[in-house]
């Protein structure tokens, strides 16, 4: 959309307010809502460069005063009319605008998530590639729960019974909950969300939406849309949606995962395969960048304390980065395909990973092994939960590995490392003063 016809894309729909949204660091939407009129004459908003230091628990890091100035100042956030979308959920006709963060000399601003994937994708533009992804995305419907202290449960289908059994890819399963998901699907086509497939997972209710394939700040917006349109559709039906990474004990972990390949503009052709299928150098290289670099992206694709939790040997995540054909037990998974549908499908991020960052990170890492020529290991046959561990632990080590690569750091911008890695910090901590009840319950009575 041309600057010029937002005003009459607005007139059209006879909008009244626009949402005007800014994705934080969690990949959640931080930002002002103001009437159309005003929205027009204005052409954008001001909001302080402190909402991306803000912690998930509404904390501010120690060190903040080392990364933005000290006088809390503004920047300057500016509607992407090409992420303009309405909101098909309120009574009232309302757009919602994704908008981009600049600093007041216009310079785009170092600590935005989506001015980081753009970053990223600058990279392989200059290199005349056109990355290409699509995101699979796992969630579990689960039945309102208002006291954190209780576990979490499957919500009541249309049988009038919870799930107690593991339904992976059952029909029957996703149909307990048809109200729910004709809304979803009906939401997303209001907004112009490639949705595709919808499955049931392995979970009790929990569901994986596959997104079709295309440009990789586009998808991060839908899937930061579909995040938020979830939440508001469960809202409906009186249950709640969790994109945690592991919400139960004793049920498996959801995750994001990304599959990717590259384009060459000049030609239109995949390069990461020959016209025969075999794979080019290229895709070798991109595969030994994933290998090399993600145990220092981890703090990205895993940016919770409950993140690690999914990062289990046997529950359907990958904790070495092993690679091979049509291997689920991997990190770096190879589907089989077509010469031109060849991808690599990074099986690492979770559910909770910030759309922007998991993508900008995968295809960093991919970048960085095609510069540096490297070599990826053997394709790994068997299963990859029979080798050791290679991928941190906990949020505390990924947060070590992330600042000790410098390539990274170069990347991304030491600014915005250092603000990620002091939000994180300050999270990492706030959990740490909590006594869980297993201490209580094994330690209590027994040290």
């Amino acid at each position: 959309m041309e600057n010029g016809d937002l005003k009459n894309w607005l007139n059209e729909r006879k909008i009244t307010e626009v949402e005007c949204l800014v994705p934080d660091m969690t990949g959640n939407a931080r930002g002002k809502i103001i009437p159309a009129d005003k929205f027009i004459d204005e052409g954008g908003m001001r909001l302080p460069e402190t909402i991306f230091l803000q912690t998930v628990t509404g904390e501010w890091p120690d060190d903040m005063d080392d990364v933005v100035h000290e006088a809390d100042r503004d920047m300057v956030a500016s509607p992407d009319l090409s992420a303009a979308r309405m909101v098909p959920w309120v009574k009232d006709p309302t757009a919602q605008i994704i908008h981009d963060c600049f600093e007041p000399n216009g310079k785009a601003h170092e600590l935005s998530p989506r001015n980081i994937l753009k970053r990223v994708i600058k990279l392989y533009e200059d290199e005349g590639l056109q990355p290409v992804v699509a995101p699979e995305v796992e969630f579990f419907l689960v039945k309102k729960n208002t006291n954190p202290d209780f576990p979490l449960e499957p919500p009541v289908g249309r049988s009038g019974r919870p799930e107690t059994a593991r339904q992976s890819y059952s029909i029957d399963a996703v149909n307990e909950f048809d109200p729910l998901f004709e809304d979803m699907y009906d939401y997303c086509d209001a907004m112009g969300l490639d949705v595709d497939t919808l499955i049931h997972e392995s979970g009790a209710a929990q569901m994986e939406v596959n997104f079709l394939h295309g440009d990789p700040l586009s998808l991060a917006d839908q899937v930061f849309l579909y995040k938020r349109t979830m939440r508001e559709v469960a809202a409906r039906h009186d249950v709640y949606v969790t994109f945690m990474a592991k919400p139960m004990d004793g049920e498996p972990g959801s995750s994001m995962h990304i599959h990717q390949s590259l384009i060459d503009q000049a030609s239109g052709k995949n390069i990461f395969s020959q016209d025969d299928g075999s794979h080019t150098d290229a895709f070798m290289s991109y595969i030994a960048g994933l290998q090399k670099y993600v145990p220092a992206s981890m703090v990205f694709f895993a940016p919770n304390v409950n993140s690690y939790r999914r990062i289990m040997r046997d529950e359907s995540a990958p904790i070495n980065v092993q690679w091979g054909m049509d291997n689920r037990t991997v990190g770096l998974r190879v589907p089989h395909s077509t010469a031109a549908a060849t991808r690599i499908e990074n099986r690492f991020a979770g559910a909770d990973s910030n759309p922007y960052l998991a993508i900008a990170l995968s295809l960093a890492c991919g970048y960085l092994g095609m510069k540096e020529k490297l070599k990826p290991t053997e394709m790994l046959e068997g299963s990859a939960y029979d080798l050791p561990f290679e991928l941190p632990r906990s949020l505390e080590q990924a947060l070590i590995k992330l600042n000790e690569c410098e390539p990274l750091k170069d990347i991304l911008g030491h600014r915005f490392v250092q603000a990620y890695s002091s939000v994180k910090t300050k999270e990492y901590e706030t959990f740490f003063r909590v006594i869980s009840s297993w201490e209580r319950e094994f330690l209590l009575l027994n040290v």
